[in-house]
């Protein structure tokens, strides 16, 4: 199998398109390939070559080789080349050495959602050139509008099993032929050779469509999230001081996330171009790794509950830099494309944008409060709300101790007669209208014992107050009535 290096081309280009990449399968199963090998090496004359009895496999192969014996599996195959053959030798061959025996290795663990077994590209020639694209782990795997490549002069052996029962590409070329159409990759499928290349639960469904959406198109892996994830060795530490986790992606990172929402005139492909040749191409930046790409992702509501889930566009920034520069290189990076969204933004159709750094730096640092700030006066304004409706709860419900009334305030009608004779300003005073049986005596007419001494007998001392005989009614007729 490849090296390391070689499965896990790092972040050297940005490019892509909108309506999907080419994803190349890197293991093969050639007869050539040294790795294929439990000794490193391709046997050779002296050498008995041993596949696996059990095991299923079609293996390419390209030469003519000569060997001391060859153990052949009960179900495999030979995809020879023009010219491409084998001999058997009788006697040591001398530029082999002793000889012995060489067995070619298991390939029933190699499984399609493997990232690190993939390598992207824009363009078939890229993949010569060695200008990889990087992307998070769910779109290093073949996405929906993706073109798939095996090798022309190879084999492979696949484990297509995943958590639904297809797995839909764009097209798929094997052997020099290219799929694009289900019906005929479907019948290759079937073929003694399709079985032997692709086994697994799920199958390959050729859709033949590219993404139509200028803003972009998720990948559609999430799905198979886990599964991918479980074939992803993650670093155990890291120097930034809060690593981060991109959408999509199955490890935590030192580095920058861009958040960007878009209208419909955002192009995704045209953008990624504006990164590639506004900010990366520059000397300072160069060693930064950037992907971009539409992820849907669940908004919540303080940090915490979930309500509802939008499409955004994810950029997520890498530096090579390690201890306490880790990050940082990316951070620049990321204000200097937040400033140009604030400058042309409007023009390319972004409405909005943020990052995240690795530092605990956002971008909302640069214009004021940060989220943090933010959601705290929410919490604190919520926290307020409830108290108070628990408060008033409590009291109607008896259970705090009622208040003393509060003492009621003067009406106005009391404070302007305690005032004094206040009347309009530069009018007459109104006096009101008297009494004609009380306080002024001399107004009315002179009525024997009204207001005399013998009155005063009518006055009555008690300890509940003082009574009196209202001189107005006859007592005597009262008196009458009782007797009647």
């Amino acid at each position: 199998m490849p090296t390391a290096p070689a499965l896990v081309p790092l972040f050297l280009c940005v490019l892509g398109s909108v309506g999907g990449v080419y994803k190349q399968w890197i293991p093969d199963t050639n007869f050539e390939n040294a790795t294929n090998w439990d000794k490193g090496s391709v046997p050779c004359g002296s050498d008995q070559a041993v596949f696996p009895a059990q095991g299923k496999v079609a293996v390419y192969v390209g030469l003519v080789h000569t060997l001391a014996g060859l153990s052949l599996p009960v179900d495999g195959e030979f995809v020879l080349a023009p010219g491409a053959g084998f001999s058997i030798r009788v006697g040591q061959d001398p530029g082999c050495g002793a000889g012995g025996t060489t067995q070619f290795k298991d390939v029933e663990s190699l499984k399609w959602f493997d990232p690190d077994l993939w390598s992207a590209a824009s363009s078939v020639d890229d993949f010569q050139k060695g200008s990889y694209l990087f992307f998070v782990h769910e779109e290093s795997v073949p996405c929906q509008y993706d073109d798939v490549l095996f090798r022309d002069a190879s084999s492979f052996r696949v484990d297509v099993s995943g958590n639904t029962n297809t797995v839909p590409v764009k097209s798929v070329k094997v052997l020099g032929q290219r799929f694009e159409s289900n019906s005929e990759f479907s019948q290759y499928l079937t073929s003694s050779l399709g079985k032997l290349q692709f086994h697994g639960s799920s199958s390959i469904k050729v859709e033949g469509s590219s993404c139509t959406d200028v803003t972009g198109c998720e990948c559609g892996n999430s799905a198979n999230h886990e599964r991918i994830c479980a074939n992803v060795a993650c670093s155990q530490q890291l120097d930034c001081k809060k690593p981060l986790r991109p959408v999509g992606h199955c490890c935590d990172v030192c580095g920058t996330i861009m958040d960007i929402q878009f209208s419909g005139s955002f192009n995704l492909d045209s953008y990624r171009q504006r990164l590639q040749h506004l900010f990366l191409a520059l000397p300072k930046y160069k060693s930064v790794q950037l992907a971009a790409s539409k992820v849907s992702k669940t908004q919540k509501m303080l940090g915490i509950i979930p309500y509802q889930s939008t499409h955004e566009i994810q950029v997520v920034l890498l530096d090579q830099n390690t201890g306490s520069e880790a990050g940082m290189l990316s951070e620049a990076l990321a204000r200097d494309i937040l400033k140009d969204v604030h400058d042309q933004g409007a023009h390319l159709g972004i409405e909005s944008a943020d990052f995240r750094a690795s530092s605990g730096a956002t971008g909302s640092d640069v214009s004021g409060l940060g989220d943090g700030d933010v959601a705290g006066i929410v919490l604190g304004v919520l926290a307020l709300v409830v108290f108070s409706v628990l408060l008033v709860v409590a009291y109607r419900k008896g259970l705090l101790p009622r208040m003393p009334r509060l003492p009621r305030l003067p009406s106005f009608s009391s404070w302007k007669k305690d005032s004094g004779e206040v009347g309009e300003l530069g009018g007459p005073i109104d006096h009101g209208f008297d009494n004609p049986m009380f306080e002024k005596p001399h107004a009315l007419p002179e009525i024997s014992g009204l207001y005399g001494a013998e009155s005063l007998n009518g006055i009555t001392l008690t300890h509940s107050g003082v009574h009196f005989v209202n001189p107005v009614y006859d007592e005597t007729d009262f008196t009458c009535l009782e007797k009647l």
